[in-house]
């Protein structure tokens, strides 16, 4: 970067430093091409020289590293959170994962930031959002925060920032619900038995909780991937919630929300492949499920001969009434009201998960096994199993009487010697 004779040639890519006629150093480093082809060279202007090649070797640094900013007009954050979430992230992410960026970003983040230069964010810019968002009652600061470090880290990986703001900001405490979880009881599972088996698709709740299915992979289960003969099934995709768009003329629209629109357009695909190798697996079946699937089978093959030409063919195990996937939100009320008629406590329907995976600890089934069940990915099975997996209370008053038994020779509780308890 020395100062350069007249008439002497540069090396390709090395800075040029010289003095102005304005009596204040400049320097012209270039920085790669623009997306016309033609060179780019970032202009730079310092009183001294000395502090002129400070900023030449940091901006030369950064160019050389890939966390220069890139040539053009520089993003605001909302212009590249709306064309991260749409053009990025979309393509490459689940549903599900896609929605939860989008609502992130158009709801908590757009407004809460969009104004900032990508650029020019700083950690404290996020961390202030953060805090308003869970002073507000908000539980989506944990979903926004990841949004944050996923699209700023693109926008670092691609030169329009130099460094990516969110990582570098302190992410939001969410609190553990997992914790709070109670596993339902042997006898609270027998009684939602009973009442399963006097309604349709009972064998759906036992799959639940017995063998820990997700919803999505339950409703995504097809008859094609189980084998009754053999007693097992094979899992390898995860039903989808349904998006609708409104089919009604734009000339005469119906007025309603495009789920409740009578010409709506299913615009989802039905299912998806699960994304992880853990999650494709083959699942046992006992043998009182064995009979439930069969008993299943035939109740939906009368229910497709009354039907008749009402009936839509799908594989699906289970089904709407007149065939066709059941919907997850359909399925989660139907989980409500199965609590509700059996007498038993409310729960979420993913506690069935927990409840599965503690009957299997609890019967003494191997930690390997219990990961192929539940399809949790090795690496981090050992975090999972501590989610999952809850002591009962039974349990610790077993290891409390074989303590006692172990130490004092008896599982009773001593008798008290008064006069000792008094200090005599």
């Amino acid at each position: 970067m020395a100062e350069k004779k007249k008439g002497t040639r540069r090396a390709n890519g090395e800075s040029a430093i010289y003095f102005g006629a304005d009596g204040r150093w400049h320097a012209r480093v270039p920085m790669g091409y623009k997306d016309n082809g033609e060179p780019y060279r970032r202009h730079l202007t310092r009183k001294t020289r000395d502090d002129l090649v400070a900023e030449v070797k940091k901006l030369e640094k950064q160019r050389d590293g890939g966390s220069a900013q890139q040539p053009g007009k520089a993003w605001t954050v909302e212009k590249w959170l709306q064309h991260w979430v749409e053009n990025i992230a979309k393509p490459t992410v689940s549903e599900n994962t896609y929605d939860g960026y989008e609502v992130a970003v158009r709801v908590h983040l757009v407004s809460g930031v969009g104004k900032h230069r990508l650029d020019r964010l700083q950690p404290e810019h996020l961390e202030s959002l953060y805090r308003r968002m869970q002073a507000n009652g908000e539980r989506k600061a944990g979903t926004a925060h990841q949004a944050h470090r996923t699209a700023f880290g693109e926008a670092v990986r691609r030169g329009y920032a130099a460094k990516n703001a969110a990582a570098l900001a302190k992410p939001p405490r969410m609190e553990e619900d997992e914790s709070e979880v109670e596993p339902y009881s042997v006898e609270e599972v027998q009684c939602l038995l009973l009442e399963a088996n006097k309604r349709r698709n009972s064998a759906r709740w036992m799959l639940a909780l017995a063998l820990g299915l997700r919803q999505g992979e339950t409703l995504g289960l097809r008859w094609s991937d189980v084998d009754l003969a053999n007693e097992y099934l094979k899992l390898r995709r995860n039903r989808l919630p349904p998006r609708y768009e409104h089919g009604c003329p734009e000339a005469s629209p119906c007025g309603r929300k495009a789920g409740y629109c009578p010409a709506k357009v299913q615009v989802r695909r039905e299912t998806k492949n699960t994304k992880s190798r853990a999650g494709r697996r083959a699942v046992p079946l006992p043998g009182p499920l064995v009979a439930m699937l069969r008993a299943h089978r035939e109740t939906q093959e009368r229910e497709r001969k009354a039907a008749g030409d009402l009936w839509i063919e799908s594989d699906y195990v289970f089904t709407k009434p007149l065939g066709g996937p059941l919907s997850p939100n359909t399925d989660y009320h139907d989980w409500k009201r199965l609590l509700e008629d059996a007498g038993v406590r409310d729960g979420r329907l993913h506690d069935a998960r927990h409840t599965a995976a503690t009957v299997l600890m609890l019967l003494g089934v191997p930690a390997r096994v219990i990961d192929q069940i539940m399809g949790w990915e090795p690496g981090t099975s050992a975090s999972m199993r501590a989610r999952y997996l809850h002591v009962p209370d039974a349990m610790l008053k077993d290891v409390a009487r074989k303590i006692a038994e172990a130490i004092w020779g008896s599982s009773e509780t001593p008798a008290v010697d008064k006069n000792q308890d008094n200090g005599v």
